[in-house]
């Protein structure tokens, strides 16, 4: 069998790598600890399932427009104006099977061969890989702990070329948990309008944030901006709504149509049971409720896993602002051996800890960032403490 040189090109995705193998070795009895989820590990809002129970008995089974119900657009734009002071029209707006779904779709309609898109590192495991998909190149930027894993507007400067079309900014980030501030995105806006760069912006993660942070869209800050932003967002991560497969983007309307075009001769319209949840998760009394009964539990795991990390000697992790993901480096314990083996990597690390600790976590490399490992804090606190103590013990064999 011949293959297309575009699947040859890309990875499979590691987080999903990841945890396969985990279940795999729980399902042949082993007591594996999981801390690769990409997704809260609470249940969907009551409010919300009934939404959809309602949808199908009123029979709201049927084909909608392909980029999403007017009810659903609506809620939307609702949002953008409540939460983030950012303005859409129904044609501004269209709603995929994920956001995931919306990013591909997008890096299909803009980019081609010989273009150029700057992912700031670490990145989430799917950027590069749908920009190659796109026959476009991903212009991969390392960015530091010791400045929280944030692109500055001197290196973004210092990536673009003629070729550069856009930046993508993922804020709260997936693998980090880091997020930028106003200030700080206001100067990478100025970088992006003076180069003329298209900044995507996935904001996922916007109501899981901790300590009083406050998410910006960077799209709101002038209408010049807005023109130049497309915003990502979905239901999976602040909605515990993973399976549900609703994500939108938010861009100029002639963007909007392109991406309409390309969704109608490919998976056509998101599920109308899980738009109808989508409205009810966007509008419902409710939500917020559940929402920061969610928030608050992330925030207390994530203090428990920096005071675990901290007794670990030689792992160091940036404490995070959003998300549910931490990313300590483990970066001191390369060079040493077990049982005749020497770790040199992230890949090693995630390895010996399956194999030895019976715990899984997605190594970093995935991300861009060989010194570390992704851990989720998705998970309950008891698992939390015992995959630290069998991380901990691990280490000390080494």
């Amino acid at each position: 069998m011949k293959f297309s040189q575009r699947i040859q090109n890309i990875k499979p995705s590691m987080t999903l790598a990841i945890t396969a193998k985990a279940k795999a070795m729980s399902a042949q009895g082993d007591n594996v600890i999981g801390f690769g989820a990409g997704e809260p590990d609470f249940g969907t809002p009551e409010n919300i399932k009934q939404a959809a129970i309602d949808a199908i008995h009123n029979n709201d089974t049927y084909y909608t427009p392909v980029g999403g119900t007017d009810k659903l657009k609506d809620a939307i734009i609702e949002k953008f104006k409540r939460d983030n002071a950012l303005t859409y029209s129904r044609d501004q707006v269209i709603v995929s099977c994920g956001a995931k779904h919306s990013f591909y779709n997008l890096a299909m309609v803009l980019w081609d061969k010989g273009d150029e898109v700057i992912v700031p590192a670490p990145y989430w495991v799917s950027y590069p890989e749908m920009v190659t998909l796109a026959d476009a190149t991903p212009v991969i930027v390392e960015t530091a702990q010791s400045n929280d894993f944030k692109i500055t507007p001197e290196q973004l400067q210092a990536a673009v070329t003629p070729n550069t079309r856009a930046v993508i900014i993922n804020s709260p980030s997936n693998p980090t948990g880091s997020a930028y501030t106003r200030t700080e995105l206001e100067a990478l806006a100025e970088v992006a309008l003076k180069n003329n760069l298209m900044v995507v912006s996935d904001e996922i993660y916007e109501k899981i944030v901790f300590d009083g942070f406050e998410h910006v869209s960077i799209a709101s800050f002038s209408e010049e901006m807005k023109k130049n932003t497309v915003v990502i967002n979905g239901a999976s991560k602040c909605f515990a709504m993973t399976g549900w497969r609703i994500g939108y983007l938010a861009a100029e309307a002639d963007i909007v149509k392109a991406v309409n075009k390309l969704q109608g001769q490919s998976t056509s319209n998101p599920t109308s049971i899980a738009q109808a949840a989508c409205v009810e998760a966007l509008t419902g009394a409710k939500t917020e409720s559940a929402i920061a009964s969610m928030v608050d539990a992330f925030q207390q795991r994530r203090n428990v896993l920096m005071d675990r990390y901290a007794a670990i000697d030689g792992v160091t992790c940036y404490k995070p602002v959003g998300s549910f993901y931490s990313f300590p480096d483990f970066s001191a314990y390369y060079g040493r051996t077990y049982k005749g083996k020497t770790l040199n990597g992230s890949m090693d690390i995630a390895d010996f800890l399956l194999e030895e600790a019976k715990v899984a976590v997605v190594p970093g490399i995935a991300f861009g960032a060989d010194a570390n490992q992704r851990l989720s804090f998705a998970t309950s606190l008891q698992n939390i403490e015992e995959g630290l103590d069998r991380i901990q013990k691990a280490l000390s064999l080494l």
